[in-house]
């Protein structure tokens, strides 16, 4: 198989996790149990955790030892600068987390639908990034990742994504939509992963210097997600313990498949 095509299978595994996540609405029946709900977005946590440091900042700061730079210069920026990239859209764009009714970003006439739609979506983004620049780093000939590192990536990520795409479908029910259209909506809102991996591919292959810094920003980004999002959510109520649970198990995986593929 060409690194092409591997590259362009790489890219498009989260989406197929997603989309297999988000289907399971023609399956369940009813809400989500939320002690199901707290654990899955636990183990999502987890797995963009050990993804953020085995297969983004370990890698980067071992490509910055390679050329010779400041070490911890390139890591420190890059994920400073992921941080405040997603807060700056966290700012900007009008979007409304599951369980609030309180829009954040800016004002605006979005309805809730809409802005629901757009939470997931900057969610998805760092996942794309991510993605997008393991394969970047994959695909330089001087690359010490093996295609075996990236499909490790790209396939934590699916995993991760598969039950985030029935949490996400689930309760776009009580807008008041069909099955179909709220499936529809789940699919659309993780195409911005492979976008997203695209243009990061694309600006990396042009700027190879910058590698290191677009792994870190990547890593820095996801944190953002997990801390902002992700860790409030699985933590909120009674049960937390079983977020914590999940998010362990996420992280183990994700590490399990970074060092034994990778």
């Amino acid at each position: 198989m060409s690194d092409i095509m591997k590259i362009a299978i790489g890219l498009l595994i989260p989406l197929a996790g997603t989309t297999l996540g988000a289907s399971m609405i023609f399956f369940l029946k009813g809400e989500m149990n939320p002690k199901v709900q707290k654990a899955l977005l636990g183990f999502a946590s987890g797995v963009m955790i050990a993804a953020s440091i085995w297969s983004l900042l370990i890698p980067a700061i071992d490509m910055t030892t390679e050329q010779g730079g400041i070490i911890w210069l390139p890591c420190s920026v890059g994920f400073l600068l992921g941080v405040g990239f997603l807060l700056l859209l966290d700012t900007i764009i009008p979007h409304l987390h599951m369980d609030s009714e309180t829009p954040e970003g800016r004002k605006s006439s979005f309805n809730k639908l809409l802005m629901l739609v757009l939470a997931v979506t900057l969610h998805n983004l760092p996942e794309g990034m991510a993605v997008g620049v393991v394969f970047a780093q994959f695909s330089l000939s001087n690359a010490t990742l093996s295609a075996a590192g990236a499909f490790a990536l790209s396939i934590g990520i699916a995993i991760q994504n598969f039950p985030e795409g029935a949490i996400i479908s689930m309760p776009l029910l009580g807008t008041g939509i069909s099955k179909r259209k709220a499936f529809s909506y789940g699919f659309l809102s993780g195409i911005v992963e492979p976008i997203g991996a695209i243009l990061t591919l694309i600006l990396t292959s042009l700027i190879t210097p910058i590698l290191p810094y677009i792994l870190s920003f990547a890593a820095g980004a996801m944190i953002y997600v997990v801390i902002e999002e992700l860790i409030p959510e699985a933590q909120s109520g009674t049960h937390s313990n079983v977020g914590t649970i999940g998010a362990a198990i996420g992280f183990t995986l994700m590490m399990i498949l970074d060092i034994a593929l990778g």
